[in-house]
């Protein structure tokens, strides 16, 4: 029976919650709108006035979607050229989704993103179900089909993984601004000794450019390894410069929740930084450069008032 006009609003009024768990499971907006469509086609061939619970449903299409996808993911990833990190979300991006708590907020986390690669598909379905969006147990237990007492066990392993790496406090949004903002002006001074200082000892740098831009192949660890790579990052060359179409202007600003930089070039993100700010130092710099990742931020940062880049760099 072909959907109604309101089987089809109902859909679209599910849509944001469906794209904000997707983009948490696959770390991927494009993959998270692919996910999303496809569980479109299965209610759209489903008996729709049969489901009881459309809401649910709709849960359980998209979760084990996402699953499958996850488990093809992990082969592929085998394969990616150099560090696979997820793709950025933008401060104002919809598919960010509910941060109103704590867990929420976290959830979408660059630094928990990038963690959550340590999961199994089932441990990342569990954690995002129920820290991010507060779906009890008995209800995960349904949609992957395991017991309560195991989706329990599931989720408390899935929090351990994520706590042993994330040991550190993380600073208010305005003093890790201030941070950011110190750590460019070094970086871009080409002074080794000031970056040091702003970097936690066991600092850790990892690029993403997907074989499509220069990225390392490992990430760099100590914080003198990762000031110099930064310094020398910023040095100017005419080759960076040709290689992204000019001299990018870089932006202070939020991407999932925490401190980022943002490199635009032409009104194009080039790309993402983003930072991980500690009681510490900055413990971490992810960095994603390719421009496969960069679309949705490149439309995202067209509809927002940015202001004047900070300076532009090389």
């Amino acid at each position: 029976m072909p959907l109604t006009v309101k089987d089809v609003d109902r859909f679209e009024a599910a849509r944001p919650r469906l794209e904000a768990i997707a983009y948490r499971l696959l770390g991927s907006a494009s993959e998270a709108e692919d996910a999303v469509q496809e569980t479109f086609l299965r209610w759209q061939a489903a008996d729709v006035g049969r489901i009881e619970v459309p809401e649910a449903w709709l849960t359980k299409v998209l979760t084990n979607l996402c699953l499958n996808q996850l488990t093809s993911a992990r082969a592929r990833r085998e394969t990616y050229v150099g560090q696979w990190l997820p793709e950025p979300l933008l401060e104002g991006d919809p598919m960010l989704g509910p941060a109103d708590t704590a867990e929420q907020r976290e959830s979408v986390s660059y630094a928990v993103l990038a963690l959550m690669e340590r999961l199994s598909p089932q441990e990342r379905a569990v954690y995002v179900l129920r820290e991010a969006f507060g779906y009890p147990h008995r209800e995960i237990a349904g949609i992957l089909g395991v017991s309560e007492a195991a989706s329990q066990q599931i989720l408390h392993r899935a929090r351990k993984h994520i706590a042993d790496g994330r040991a550190r406090t993380e600073v208010d949004e305005a003093a890790a601004r201030r941070v950011v903002e110190e750590f460019l002006a070094a970086a871009a001074d080409g002074r080794t000794e000031p970056l040091v200082r702003l970097l936690t000892a066991d600092a850790v740098s990892v690029g993403d450019g997907g074989g499509k831009v220069p990225a390392r192949p490992r990430p760099v660890e100590g914080a003198l390894a990762v000031a110099k790579f930064m310094r020398g990052l910023f040095k100017p060359a005419r080759a960076k410069r040709a290689l992204v179409g000019g001299s990018p202007g870089l932006h202070v600003t939020t991407a999932n929740g925490g401190p980022a930089v943002v490199a635009v070039v032409g009104g194009r993100v080039v790309g993402v930084v983003c930072l991980e700010v500690t009681a510490e130092g900055i413990a971490a710099i992810r960095s994603q450069a390719n421009p496969d990742k960069l679309g949705r931020a490149t439309e995202v940062w067209a509809t927002t008032d940015h202001g004047e880049p900070l300076f532009h760099a090389f």
